[in-house]
């Protein structure tokens, strides 16, 4: 599975929302979210900030990633984005590829 940062604001729907069923009701949705595409939670911050909250999970592929996104932004409440989060690994996986890439212009 991919690990992906999910760092987001509510808005006033969402605060709303958030003042009147708590904290733990707001992690517990997006624990249920996660759960329908497949996905696990590894942590879940409420902040205060440039965001909300932050939620680090474990989910199947970008598909799933993007549903998540596409539809919890679309009830309104919340805006947010994705982070896809890499291991150092991977990075060490990529580096070893030796892409053949042509900049603009040349």
């Amino acid at each position: 599975m991919a690990k992906y940062l999910i760092q987001g604001s509510y808005t006033q729907a969402g605060l709303d929302g958030l003042l009147k069923d708590g904290g733990t009701k707001r992690r517990d949705a997006a624990k249920q979210a996660l759960e329908g595409v497949g996905g696990t939670m590894e942590s879940y911050y409420l902040a205060f900030g440039d965001h909300d909250f932050y939620l680090i999970a474990d989910i199947p592929d970008n598909v799933g990633a993007t549903a998540l996104s596409l539809f919890s932004n679309a009830s309104g409440s919340i805006t947010s984005s994705v982070v896809v989060l890499l291991e150092p690994e991977e990075v060490d996986r990529a580096v070893k590829m030796g892409v053949d890439y042509s900049p603009p212009g040349t």
